[in-house]
């Protein structure tokens, strides 16, 4: 390895295989520049910014534990100590995976989905309209209060808003219309 010191006081350390480390004069901030074109750099501030030039995506690592990822279609991860994830898609969806299993989506347009670690989904639309998705059945509730589930067996059950009931079997023939 080579070194040198500069008038200014940075030290640059050229290694066998092309790659170079630089310390500022102050020693607080350290940029390596490895032969692959990977660049890492030390920050006063303890943050550690890692690019993989390869792959296009910057790591950077935060003392308290965060870390956040950015990939070249502008996606952005952020990884959170606790086990919190977000990701920030290009077209604006943020989906927040928690680390008890429970995971949020929002998308631009409004709608956002939750699903719950035992799988139940619940989506809420910009419209108003909300949708319960559960392992024994499926439940549209529409903004006027008319509620239609659907179970598991075929089974469809419609209440409006009105008081009126309409039952129909698996087959679709309607078994109860109550008005």
């Amino acid at each position: 390895k080579v070194e040198e010191v500069l008038t200014d006081g940075r030290r640059i350390i050229t290694f066998r295989n092309g790659t170079k480390k630089e310390i500022s004069a102050d020693k607080r901030m350290t940029t390596i520049n490895f032969f692959n074109g990977d660049v890492k750099k030390i920050m006063p501030d303890q943050r550690v910014i890692y690019y993989y030039a390869d792959a296009q995506t910057t790591h950077t690592a935060y003392p308290d534990g965060l870390e956040v990822l950015q990939f070249p279609n502008n996606q952005i991860e952020k990884h959170y100590p606790d086990g919190t994830q977000e990701i920030v898609f290009p077209d604006h969806t943020v989906k927040c995976l928690y680390s008890d299993g429970f995971k949020e989506t929002f998308f631009p347009d409004g709608t956002v989905v939750k699903v719950e670690k035992n799988g139940d989904k619940i989506v809420v639309f910009s419209n108003g309209q909300k949708e319960v998705h559960t392992a024994q059945y499926k439940r549209r509730e529409y903004p006027d209060g008319t509620v239609k589930t659907v179970y598991r067996n075929g089974r469809q059950e419609t209440k409006y808003s009105t008081g009126r009931v309409q039952i129909k079997d698996e087959e679709g023939s309607i078994i109860l219309d109550k008005k």
